[in-house]
């Protein structure tokens, strides 16, 4: 059996936060990158460290709807004590935030950053609706961000951070309306302000992602390929932008599948 200390850490989403971090130094640097095999191998650790962490810190803030939900969870199932738990979440951090400094100071304030909200999500935010999106979707920029600290593309990786932040606030948006039925305990956007005008934010939200993306062609020397490779991405989203007003669960899943061609276009663009 798997030790609750390492199962608790959720290992393959540390693995694909690993993954994450090659993909973007493809996209910066191409096959260029095993020169820079050092920063490379660093800024994995710094992921995959504060993946696990943040996954261990929400196992804590959830230990109460574990017991119902999870009760095989090492929190829940008593194998790992609560304020333990804490111990071990804040040790992972500072290790994360150890590998990030010896990258750069930039990579330091961005990995610092990155842990601040993710604590800020799991206290708070994550029951805050709108305001737990924004948060995630950050999260999921700042992952680019992140790229260009280690591989020295910040200019090119902010642009992908910002079509990755509008892209998955459209996903998270069209999600909480959604489950609108269900979410009891969160006052999430549509709640608020209806279905109809949450919809609205995510197709603007997603209109905006479309519009940046032609941005690394025009500027940053991206080549043909990409262009042609994220259009088809730009036509997914537009597609899931529209049908979300009549069927969320289609829009939402239409979006995944718009991020995915759009980190596939970005890795054509990195390697052509």
């Amino acid at each position: 059996m798997v030790n609750p200390y390492i199962r608790i850490t959720r290992p393959i989403n540390c693995l694909m936060s690993a993954l994450a971090v090659v993909l973007v130094g493809l996209i910066s640097l191409g096959q260029n990158i095993v020169q820079n095999w050092l920063n490379l191998v660093l800024g994995i650790a710094t992921v995959v460290l504060i993946a696990a962490g943040g996954n261990v810190i929400n196992d804590y803030y959830d230990r109460d709807v574990d017991k119902i939900n999870h009760p095989e969870r090492p929190i829940p199932a008593g194998e790992i004590r609560p304020n333990i738990a804490v111990v071990y979440a804040a040790i992972l951090f500072a290790l994360g935030i150890l590998t990030s400094f010896l990258i750069s100071t930039c990579a330091l304030l961005i990995a610092s950053y990155a842990v601040v909200i993710l604590l800020l999500y799991e206290s708070s935010l994550k029951y805050e609706g709108f305001a737990g999106n924004v948060a995630i979707s950050i999260l999921v920029g700042m992952l680019f961000v992140f790229g260009g600290a280690i591989f020295g593309r910040m200019l090119l990786m902010i642009m992908f951070a910002l079509m990755a932040f509008f892209s998955n606030l459209a996903r998270e948006i069209i999600k909480d309306v959604e489950d609108m039925s269900g979410d009891i305990n969160r006052r999430t956007l549509p709640k608020k302000i209806g279905r109809y005008m949450a919809g609205m934010v995510a197709f603007l939200s997603t209109i905006l992602a479309v519009s940046l993306s032609p941005i690394p062609y025009l500027y940053f020397s991206f080549s043909q390929y990409y262009l042609f490779a994220v259009m088809i991405s730009d036509g997914i989203f537009i597609y899931a932008a529209l049908i979300q007003f009549k069927d969320p669960h289609r829009g939402q899943k239409y979006v995944k599948y718009g991020m995915l061609m759009g980190l596939l276009s970005y890795l054509i663009g990195g390697l052509t």
